[in-house]
């Protein structure tokens, strides 16, 4: 379980000064993103030596409850499963431990040209490292 801290500026926030919904999603990419750099995997290189990213094929979210201006917040990261070119994840935007907003995550590999593509075996030892 990968934990990812930040906090809401107003720019998050809309005109009722609750966190805009979209911004959820903004906040589990940072969480993706720094989980996948402490497992020591450089997406940059990734992408400039093999061709390969990672891309979201599917989210399902739940909205528990509002975040606002100035919270506090963390962003907790579960690896579920990894495949040859799959990743499954669940995310939650948490508040004091308290779950605001809970994210189903499929993230796929894919190729220079959009094609799903197989996980590098260097790279998928280091993502296993994640599983429970």
């Amino acid at each position: 379980m990968h934990r990812f801290d930040l906090r809401v500026y107003y720019e998050d926030t809309d005109l009722a000064g609750i966190v805009y919904y979209a911004n959820y999603l903004k906040f589990i990419e940072r969480g993706r993103s720094e989980w996948v750099r402490d497992l020591g995997v450089d997406q940059v290189a990734l992408k400039a030596v093999q061709g390969l990213v990672f891309a979201v094929r599917r989210v399902e979210a739940d909205y528990l409850r509002p975040a606002k201006f100035d919270d506090a917040l963390t962003v907790v990261t579960e690896c579920l499963a990894i495949t040859g070119a799959r990743i499954e994840l669940r995310q939650q935007v948490l508040r004091a431990g308290e779950a605001l907003f809970v994210a189903l995550v499929t993230l796929v590999c894919l190729g220079g040209s959009g094609q799903p593509a197989r996980i590098p075996a260097d790279i998928r030892a280091k993502l296993l490292q994640a599983l429970p």
